[in-house]
């Protein structure tokens, strides 16, 4: 039953004959998890606590940093260093102390991601690259539950619903993942600051449909958003057979792998410091930019931005094992090709994760 205090606070919500009582206390009893706690993740986030879900799981292993703050507006800058996931916890408790959040600062990955979801009725996708998409609707086929997914690039954003009571899938939207080339660069675009707003408040309220059952879910139906000319389309899909059924147990693990870093040899970053302690340690390259490199580096590494590459190779050692890192695996694994594509090197081992993972294994340490 809802408290007197609860009452209060849901009070607009039990004054509409679509949700009443009965609709607030399926709210109160339902489990969500939202995975990525950035610019999309934040809103759904407000919007679902403020709702009233009861049980709300954030998934998340990145750090909140200085140019999250543009659009990552759970956060402040006394958030800065710290694991987002447990940032955003602490935030969506203040704004709803009568929920419970779970916060999980890793990364869903092949290895965890049916014990990460089973546990709730809707999963929300607020990451932002390619294989975690497919691992996510792949999953949520296996274990039967409703996917709500947002995408934004630069001024755009969409939103849609798989897997919604038999609906299409996201591979019946988007059959395979696109390649390297044909997908937006990991990391390096940039985005309008209040579209992650926008298209995280538009999951959220796909979220309450579903939760609630109420009005037309984005099931079968694709809504894209121009922030620059502010016109809305829909696009209709079906579902397709030969991919409704792809789920963890029948996809092609390729489909999870970093397509970023395709053809690039790697080291963990327990491998690395390893490596780091020996007689003969690795020459380190950071591709990041001058102020990610300022804001934390790891020790000894020289930079030389992915934008600048060209004009450094001639500082890259040719016969000496190199390490190569950015923020999370993807940049410098584009910057590897570009080495052994272009300039014929191949002593360049990339930093799995980047200086996250580097980051992460140092707590754990």
């Amino acid at each position: 039953m809802l408290t007197s205090e609860e009452r209060q606070i849901y009070r607009r919500h039990l004054q509409l004959p679509e949700i009443g009582e009965e609709g607030q206390l399926r709210l109160k009893n339902a489990r969500v998890l939202v995975v990525g706690a950035g610019g999309l993740g934040c809103p759904i986030l407000q919007y679902l606590a403020a709702a009233g879900v009861g049980h709300l799981g954030i998934v998340d292993a990145d750090k909140v940093e200085a140019s999250n703050l543009q659009r990552q507006i759970l956060y402040g800058p006394a958030d800065l260093g710290h694991l987002k996931a447990e940032a955003a916890a602490r935030a969506v408790r203040r704004i709803n102390p009568h929920i419970q959040v779970e916060a999980q600062t890793c990364r869903a990955t092949l290895g965890n991601v049916r014990k990460l979801l089973e546990a709730y009725d809707v999963v929300v996708d607020g990451t932002d690259n390619f294989p975690t998409r497919y691992l996510l609707n792949d999953a949520c086929v296996t274990l039967k539950k409703t996917l709500v997914s947002g995408a934004i690039y630069k001024f755009e954003g969409q939103v849609s619903v798989f897997n919604y009571q038999g609906g299409p899938t996201y591979r019946c939207l988007f059959p395979q993942p696109p390649s390297a080339e044909e997908a937006p660069n990991c990391d390096a675009t940039g985005v309008l600051g209040v579209l992650p707003g926008l298209v995280g408040t538009a999951q959220a309220t796909e979220v309450l449909k579903v939760i609630l059952g109420i009005g037309e879910v984005l099931s079968g139906r694709l809504w894209m958003f121009d922030a620059l000319t502010f016109q809305t389309r829909l696009l209709k899909f079906a579902c397709r057979p030969d991919q409704a059924t792809i789920g963890l147990d029948n996809a092609n693990p390729n489909d999870y792998a970093d397509f970023c870093g395709a053809g690039v040899n790697a080291v963990s970053a327990q491998e690395l410091q390893v490596q780091l302690a020996s007689e003969h340690p690795p020459f380190l390259l950071d591709v990041r930019e001058p102020d990610e490199f300022a804001s934390g580096h790891i020790p000894g590494a020289t930079l030389l931005p992915l934008s600048n590459l060209d004009k450094g190779v001639g500082a890259v050692p040719r016969h000496h094992p190199v390490v190569v890192y950015c923020r999370s695996g993807r940049r410098s694994a584009e910057a590897i090709e570009r080495l052994q594509t272009q300039y014929g090197f191949s002593n360049l081992l990339n930093l799995d994760g980047g200086i996250l993972a580097w980051d992460e294994q140092a707590i754990d340490a």
